[in-house]
């Protein structure tokens, strides 16, 4: 019987196969040294869901405002120029990829600008094999969510794109081969806030009306939980589900509902800790009826608040005003220029009206990872996800 090998493993073979070319003296011995080995990664790949608080640059190729492609943003990240990240520097994501020992993950659509969308070539592969970001800034649950701004990937669209990514791979390494890694690696799912900022809380269509909180949220619950038994379907089992942030903290709230000293808009919070509750009900349920499921909640707004609560045990001047914006806490706009933006960003909370700074970022991540500051994640942490079993 004739065995059929998949594209991939036959470009392997035939660079294996391939004679070896005898190099002269002179060359052996002005070749630099063989590098270090670098350990192997904790996890084959990291696949990011997500909105602004884990886009790496997938609203740079979308028509949209909400993009984060020009200064200040991106000013103290690893190359000191704007991503596409919603933030002075690295984003959560970021973090986790170092804590895995994986390189940063590129965005899907840059990945199919470059190759071609659809193809299952070599280099496109090659691109996809360590992880992929689907997170779009403005993206919600609700695939209107974020509509005001423009155009982004929702929650259902990204999920679409990870099964054409199970496709390929499929297609490229065989389908043991790519369900193996699906089982395997990591997905990181962070969205939701825009469900709220962009949609419920501006009344789009009257949804108060028709909706209560508690029953906003548990229609965005039901279609989160249907979303994670599509990633099911196709071998995902390693998830970090994120709650979401204090966005009632966050200085655009503070400038529009008009905080006197900084405190929280209490009425969106206890909205959002509703929503948080909801959640991880769910997840709780999903692993309960598919036991082979690892899915871990993350409470964010817990260790957020941690933050906020404890603002000089971890190095920041102040909690309620953005490092770049305009008006009171910095609130009334988005960050558009250098000009606009504080010198430090590590004394500071908040990077612009809705998102955190990298100082932030840095401590929510080692959170997952770990635990290290606040016990954030439920029944694990990312570090107890990926540890070897003995």
């Amino acid at each position: 019987m004739a065995v059929l090998l998949p594209p991939l493993a036959v470009a392997i073979l035939l660079l294996l196969s391939a004679p070896l070319r005898p190099c002269s003296a002179a060359a052996r011995s002005s070749a630099p040294p063989p590098p270090a080995a670098r350990p192997a990664p904790l996890a084959p790949a990291l696949f990011v869901i997500g909105d602004s608080t884990s886009d790496v640059g997938t609203n740079n190729y979308l028509g949209t405002l909400a993009r984060a492609d020009r200064e200040p943003y991106g000013r103290d990240f690893d190359t000191h120029r704007p991503t596409g990240r919603f933030s002075n520097g690295r984003i959560p994501v970021d973090y986790l990829a170092e804590k895995l020992g994986l390189p940063f993950v590129p965005p899907y659509l840059e990945q199919n600008m470059r190759t071609g969308a659809g193809g299952a070539g070599l280099t496109n592969i090659a691109g996809m094999v360590q992880g992929v970001n689907y997170a779009s800034a403005a993206a919600g649950i609700i695939s209107s969510s974020g509509s005001d701004l423009g155009m982004h990937v929702s929650l259902t669209q990204q999920v679409q794109q990870v099964e054409d990514t199970y496709e390929q791979l499929s297609l490229a390494l065989g389908e043991a081969a790519a369900a193996d890694l699906f089982r395997r690696s990591v997905f990181f799912v962070s969205i939701g806030s825009n469900d709220f900022i962009h949609y419920y809380l501006r009344n789009v269509s009257g949804v108060q009306t028709r909706y209560l909180p508690w029953e906003f949220n548990q229609l965005l619950v039901n279609t989160m939980r249907q979303e994670i038994k599509n990633l099911y379907n196709i071998n995902v089992r390693k998830v970090i589900l994120m709650g979401l942030p204090p966005v009632g903290c966050a200085p655009h709230f503070l400038e529009e509902y008009g905080s006197q000293n900084g405190e929280c808009i209490d009425y969106i919070n206890n909205i959002v800790i509703e929503f948080n509750y909801a959640l991880r009900y769910m997840s709780n349920e999903f692993i309960r009826q598919y036991p082979d499921s690892m899915i871990t909640y993350c409470d964010t707004f817990e260790g957020s608040v941690d933050i906020l609560n404890n603002r000089e045990r971890y190095g920041f001047v102040t909690t309620t005003d953005a490092c770049c914006g305009l008006g009171k806490y910095g609130g009334l706009i988005m960050c558009v220029l250098p000009q606009m933006a504080c010198s430090d960003a590590s004394s500071h909370v908040w990077w612009d009206e809705f998102h955190p700074t990298d100082a932030v970022n840095r401590i929510l991540a080692e959170n997952v990872w770990s635990g290290q500051h606040t016990q954030m994640c439920h029944p694990l942490s990312l570090q107890d996800m990926v540890k070897p079993k003995k």
